[in-house]
């Protein structure tokens, strides 16, 4: 078996704040940046060799997938100190179009809970000038097609460092939810989630401890 994990990126300044953030570039906090160093250290523990790292073009994502890498301390990822990884907008966050700066709460209040509801946890129905769900696994889903499933295919262990909705996207690609299920699983920010997988077919999954 090889192994595929999906690693939404470490807390960041707008997580703490509670603020759509969507392709907004944003600082780490402190706890994200730990975070991101804690799942490095499970990759480590857990003997897990990766082969390659793939993540967005976004700052947060990107400052993760370093940090933990570092952690996991593996040679052949390094070119003179810069980490060896594949960024592609295809595996940015979902762009919440209008709400993006906005607090999620102060959101509610002006349109309705119940609206605001419906932006972001319906499959298809995106808020004003932004994405569904459904919209980001029509771009992520070609990606991971072309790009990440010939790899695990060939028996490679791969890191994605990427954010909820465009790992979420992943997760329906791989038949572990189907859509009207996916918008209720939530993704802790730093928690390494280890897909085993056989031949690119899906056997099981769960977070590293």
């Amino acid at each position: 078996m090889n192994k595929l994990i999906l690693l939404r990126h470490g807390q960041s300044q707008w997580n703490l704040e509670n603020k759509f953030t969507g392709w907004k570039n944003v600082p780490l906090t402190e706890k994200g940046e730990l975070e991101a160093k804690k799942a490095g250290e499970l990759i480590k523990k857990n003997k897990i060799y990766i082969d390659y790292v793939f993540s967005s073009v976004l700052d947060r994502a990107n400052k993760t997938a370093e940090i933990a890498l570092k952690e996991v301390n593996l040679k052949n990822l390094w070119d003179k100190d810069k980490l060896l990884m594949t960024r592609n907008e295809n595996l940015n966050e979902r762009d919440y179009g209008d709400l993006v700066g906005l607090n999620k709460q102060e959101t509610a209040q002006k349109f309705g809970k119940e609206q605001v509801h419906i932006w972001r946890r319906s499959f298809d129905t995106p808020p004003p000038n932004g994405e569904s769900l459904k919209n980001v696994v029509d771009r992520v889903s070609p990606y991971f097609k072309d790009n990440i499933k010939p790899l695990l295919e060939q028996n490679k262990n791969i890191l994605i460092v990427a954010h909820g909705n465009s790992l979420r996207a992943m997760m329906i690609e791989l038949g572990m939810y189907k859509p009207e299920e996916i918008s209720s699983i939530e993704l802790p920010t730093g928690s390494p989630l280890c897909i085993n997988l056989n031949k690119g077919k899906l056997v099981d999954f769960f977070y590293l401890d």
